[in-house]
């Protein structure tokens, strides 16, 4: 008996879009076969990747040549698509459910009809159907495709511009496809036809790398295939709808950096931030910086929030952790005032914490966690807080201890706790950790010398409880002493 064929559409690229009925196939079958270039990657592959199973044929099907590098393309793929036939058919044959995998849908420009003309004869098959990229364009976008009468026009971006320009000037809505090596006739063709201006380009959509703008502002030197460009419904202009994303490097290493916060870093249109941190991102191409010096968080933060009303995906770049005096707190202020623009935080490894990892354990039980810096808030709420927090007996990590302009904080701060706590109390100081200055020294409150410290330098002050052990490792345990 032999096995069954399925078409299996996959939506546009969110693994979340992909249907029950394809994630069950895919999860069911014996063999996983999808195509790929002769890189290996397989974006289909990739969509599809949480719904495998082990014990699973994965059958790779590599196109051989691309219209560049041969003469006779239809001759070379047409081969290609029999060899990839028989592939299946042996599978087939031999007994095994066969799901071939398509992004968006398997009918829709998709290379799983090639298979299917050459196997629906001799085998039974089902297509099961995908979210097209074309709808989703459309749901990233915000903005019907059509509505009431309108007309959606289809269209390949490989067809010639003049013939592009008299069918986009004859319909009312339209969703040019194939783009890459074409966007150059492309963005000829809605020219000449005067569709320029309402046209939109969106790349990648539902994807962690999307991307969406008006298809005028593109860099044709920067299209890659998987990308189409939108005349949506006339009756409802397309709005973009941007995000800024707010990520924490870490303190300097970037092994701390989240898997999270990469990702949002290689998607994000345009990076904003002080200059010192956003030299830290490596751009990829098409990515804007927009950098600035370290104490205009607010006109940061209303910058970042402009680009996002035009529809960029905008990451506002701090170090340590966004939301630990950090940009985040900045960004959501000014985006409270009007509340047009979704705003996320991604955390990251606080400057304590790296600290205190380096030391051994010293933040072990309750800490408090306090800036030295009046720029924002007036020295007396300072001390305030220092003198609540020794009399508490809480460990205590300081941020934003010195810098060129503020020379006597750490003084006060250590002649202050020496007030209540022992000259003998544990210090951790530690200077640029993550980065190529890395140094931690641990001494004590009474042999604190507030010359060594500057701006680069977070300090954790111990409590009553905190030990350091004579390989010079530093710890706070978590009982307290009852009496």
């Amino acid at each position: 008996m032999t096995g069954k064929l399925y078409g299996v559409g996959l939506g546009p690229g969110d693994p979340e879009l992909v249907t029950v009925k394809a994630a069950r196939l895919i999860s069911e079958a014996d063999v996983v076969a999808f195509h790929s270039a002769r890189h290996g990657r397989s974006v289909a592959k990739t969509i599809a990747a949480p719904y495998f199973r082990d014990g699973q044929i994965m059958e790779q099907l590599v196109y051989p040549v691309t219209t560049e590098d041969t003469d006779d393309y239809q001759g070379e793929i047409d081969s290609f698509y029999e060899e990839a036939a028989a592939k299946l058919a042996a599978h087939l044959d031999a007994g095994r459910t066969v799901v071939v995998l398509a992004a968006g849908d398997p009918f829709f420009y998709g290379s799983y009809m090639h298979m299917h003309k050459r196997l629906q004869d001799r085998y039974e098959w089902e297509v099961v159907p995908g979210v097209t990229s074309v709808s989703g364009a459309s749901a990233v976008l915000g903005t019907p495709l059509v509505e009431r009468d309108e007309v959606l026009t289809i269209l390949p971006g490989t067809l010639p511009p003049a013939e592009l320009a008299s069918r986009l000037a004859d319909t009312d809505c339209a969703a040019i496809l194939k783009l890459g090596r074409t966007f150059g006739n492309v963005r000829s063709a809605l020219e000449a036809s005067g569709r320029l201006d309402g046209a939109w380009y969106v790349e990648r959509a539902t994807t962690g790398r999307q991307k969406m703008s008006p298809l005028a502002d593109v860099d044709p030197g920067e299209v890659p295939y998987f990308s189409l460009a939108l005349l949506p419904s006339r009756s409802k202009p397309a709005k973009p709808r941007g995000e800024v994303v707010v990520i924490g490097l870490g303190p300097g290493d970037r092994a701390w950096l989240t898997p999270e916060a990469r990702q949002e870093l290689e998607a994000a249109d345009e990076l904003v931030g002080y200059s010192t941190y956003l030299d830290r991102v490596p751009a990829r191409p098409g990515q804007k910086k927009h950098s600035s010096h370290n104490q205009v968080e607010s006109e940061r933060a209303a910058f970042a929030l402009d680009l996002a009303r035009k529809g960029a995906r905008v990451a506002v770049i701090s170090s340590g952790d966004p939301g630990v005096f950090a940009m985040a707190t900045a960004v959501l202020e000014v985006a409270a005032e009007t509340g047009d623009v979704p705003v996320r935080v991604l955390p990251g490894v606080t400057a304590a914490n790296a600290v205190a990892a380096k030391a051994g354990a010293p933040l072990g039980h309750d800490y408090a966690v306090i800036s030295l810096s009046d720029r924002l808030k007036p020295w007396d709420v300072i001390a305030e807080r220092l003198e609540a927090t020794a009399k508490a007996d809480l460990v205590i990590a300081i941020y934003n201890p010195a810098s060129k302009a503020r020379t006597h904080q750490v003084a006060d701060m250590r002649d202050l706790l020496l007030r209540h706590r022992a000259p003998e109390t544990p210090v951790v100081v530690g200077r640029d950790v993550g980065g190529l200055e890395e140094e931690i020294r641990v001494l004590t409150l009474g042999t604190l010398d507030p010359t060594t410290i500057d701006m680069r330098c977070l300090l954790i002050i111990g409590s009553s409880q905190t030990v350091v052990t004579p390989e010079g490792v530093v710890f706070t345990p978590r009982r307290y002493p009852t009496s």
